[in-house]
C-alpha cells in the first residue's frame, strides 16, 4: 500500500488530489481510495483494504500505517502484516534498538548490483513474546550497505519491523523479498503512471475525474501485468497499433 499525489490536479482553491492504492506483488492494482482533503492516508488504510480477500495476505505499508488499530483489524481478517517502525513509535523503536542483535544469527542476505549501485542487505528475525504491537510475534532488522560506483560513498541505513508472522511461517529469504517487493508500488505504479501516462502532467481537476483516469490508469497497467508484459510503454505502443490487440489481451474476442 501507498499513496500517490496528483500534482496538476489542483482545481481553484483546492488541494491536489491523493489517492492511497493497494498492489499485490504480481504488479496487479486490487484497490484505490481518494484521500479526504482535510485528512492524510492514515484513516484510509482500513477503508481501502475493507471488502478485499486478505485471509492469509501479508501487508505492507510505510510507517504512517503503522497504527495498533491497522494491526488488530487486519489480525481480525486473518491477515498478517510486517510493519515499518520508525519515529512516529518512539518506544516501539527504543525496544527494537535494544534487542540484542549482535548475538542474532543472520537470517538472509543479498546483494544488489544495479544502476550504478552496488546494494548489499542482511536480515535478522527475532521472536519476542513483549513487542509493543497487537498480534506481533517478530522482530526483523534490515541492515543495508550501499556503495555509489561512482564516487565509491558508503551509506548504512537500520530499518525495524514488527511482524505477527510467527516463527518459522516463511524463510528469511521470503520475509526479505515482501520488505523488497513492497517498493514496487513505486516502481511498478506509481512511476509508470508518471512516465507512460504522463499522470502529473494532466490537468484534469473537474470533479471526480482525476480519480477515474488514475482507476484507468491502474486497469491498463494491471492488465498488462496480467497479461506477462513487463514493460508497459512498448505493451501501450502495442496495443495502439491495431484495435484488436487490447480487445483479444481482454479475451473478448
Amino acid at each position: 500500500m501507498d499513496g500517490k499525489q496528483l500534482r496538476e490536479s489542483r482545481a481553484a482553491g483546492g488541494k491536489t488530489v491523493w489517492l492511497l492504492a493497494a498492489m499485490d506483488h504480481a504488479g496487479t492494482v486490487l484497490a484505490q481510495r481518494q484521500i479526504d482533503t482535510k485528512s492524510n492516508e492514515t484513516p484510509a488504510f482500513i477503508p481501502l483494504l475493507d471488502g478485499l480477500v486478505l485471509e492469509n495476505a501479508v501487508v505492507t505499508a510505510d510507517a504512517a500505517h503503522t497504527q495498533h488499530a491497522n494491526g488488530i483489524w487486519l489480525r481480525e481478517q486473518g491477515a498478517h502484516y510486517i510493519a515499518v517502525v520508525k519515529g512516529n513509535h518512539p518506544g516501539l523503536l527504543k525496544q527494537l534498538r535494544k534487542l540484542p542483535w549482535a548475538a542474532i544469527a543472520l537470517d538472509h542476505k543479498d546483494r544488489t548490483r544495479s544502476r550504478g549501485r552496488l546494494e548489499v542487505r542482511h536480515l535478522k528475525t527475532a521472536a519476542f513474546r513483549h513487542l509493543d504491537y497487537p498480534g506481533a510475534r517478530q522482530a526483523l532488522r534490515v541492515m543495508r550497505w550501499r556503495k555509489d560506483l561512482t564516487s565509491n560513498k558508503i551509506t548504512i541505513e537500520r530499518l525495524y519491523f514488527v511482524t505477527s508472522l510467527p516463527p518459522g511461517a516463511a524463510s528469511g529469504a521470503r520475509i526479505a523479498a515482501w520488505i523488497r517487493g513492497h517498493w514496487k508500488i513505486e516502481n511498478q505504479l506509481h512511476h509508470v503512471r508518471d512516465t507512460t501516462f504522463a499522470e502529473d502532467a494532466s490537468t484534469i481537476r473537474t470533479g471526480s475525474l482525476p480519480r477515474v483516469m488514475a482507476s484507468l490508469r491502474n486497469l491498463a497497467i494491471s492488465v498488462c501485468r496480467q497479461d506477462g508484459r513487463t514493460n508497459i510503454a512498448a505493451t501501450i505502443r502495442h496495443h495502439a497499433r491495431h484495435p484488436g490487440r487490447p480487445l483479444a489481451t481482454l479475451g473478448w474476442t
